[in-house]
């Protein structure tokens, strides 16, 4: 009994290391630059309980890359070679996200001094505070720098696995927030939050709920075809246009085809 177990356990290994990347999908996170132009406008700044500010804005994508590589044989035997490598651009960079405007309601009346802060979908600051000016002002323009948590996922379709000169793999998928964007607006009497003579004393903060955990753009359908016949072992990576990688290398599994 206990070797009719170990056989079949065996056989499952087995299964498991030889799955077929015929069609399915890579999900990953990954940290993505962005430099976020802020607009705002203020409006009631002498009156309780404080200022109305809308807020919003837009921010450029970072492209992605996707790399394939074909090999003739699983990564860890000894008679594994490097493959070939294939590159193709899944999204160009510069797609723009619009924030929409987002009115809300100050804690400090009397012509406040406003900062901001940017952070992630579940509160963590992703930026330092910003200086927007003073209330009476009404419009501010700045620009924030951060790392904007992401999720990518990367559908593929696998067909020719036997011809020359190799299987076509076809990409497409989708780009969406991991967590969402948030800002706080920080209301102060006096724009010298750091101490000294005059250190401000911080009224309510506020914040915003700026963009949910969703899609954010597209990834269109596009064949790229590989260099290595005869049944290859395939796998993934992404890399961002600034070339630093969008999550892990993903082995899809070997370009064998299902029976029709």
């Amino acid at each position: 009994m206990n070797r009719l177990k170990l056989l079949a356990a065996m056989a499952l290994v087995l299964f498991i290391g030889a799955r077929p990347a015929v069609a399915s999908q890579v999900t990953t996170t990954f940290s993505m630059p962005v430099t976020m132009q802020i607009a705002a406008t203020t409006t009631d700044c002498t009156n309780a309980p404080g200022p109305q500010i809308t807020f919003g804005g837009q921010f450029a994508l970072a492209g992605l890359n996707a790399t394939l590589t074909f090999s003739n044989n699983a990564k860890g035997t000894h008679t594994y070679t490097d493959g070939v490598h294939v590159d193709a651009s899944i999204l160009g960079a510069g797609q723009t996200v619009v924030v929409p405007k987002q009115p809300s309601r100050g804690g400090v009346g009397g012509n406040p001094f406003i900062w901001v802060q940017m952070l992630d979908g579940s509160g963590r600051a992703m930026t330092d505070e910003i200086y927007l000016g003073r209330c009476v002002q009404g419009d501010y323009k700045e620009e924030a720098s951060f790392a904007l948590p992401m999720r990518a996922v990367v559908e593929y379709d696998v067909s020719d696995c036997q011809n020359s000169p190799g299987p076509t793999i076809t990409l497409s998928g989708y780009l969406s927030l991991e967590s969402g964007l948030k800002a706080r607006l920080i209301f102060r009497n006096n724009d010298n939050p750091v101490g000294g003579p005059h250190k401000a004393e911080r009224g309510n903060d506020v914040v915003i709920d700026l963009l949910s955990a969703s899609q954010v753009a597209s990834f269109p359908k596009q064949p790229v075809r590989g260099g290595v016949g005869g049944n290859p072992w395939i796998s993934l990576a992404l890399t961002q246009s600034n070339g630093s990688p969008a999550g892990a290398a993903t082995t899809l599994g070997r370009c064998v085809q299902s029976s029709k």
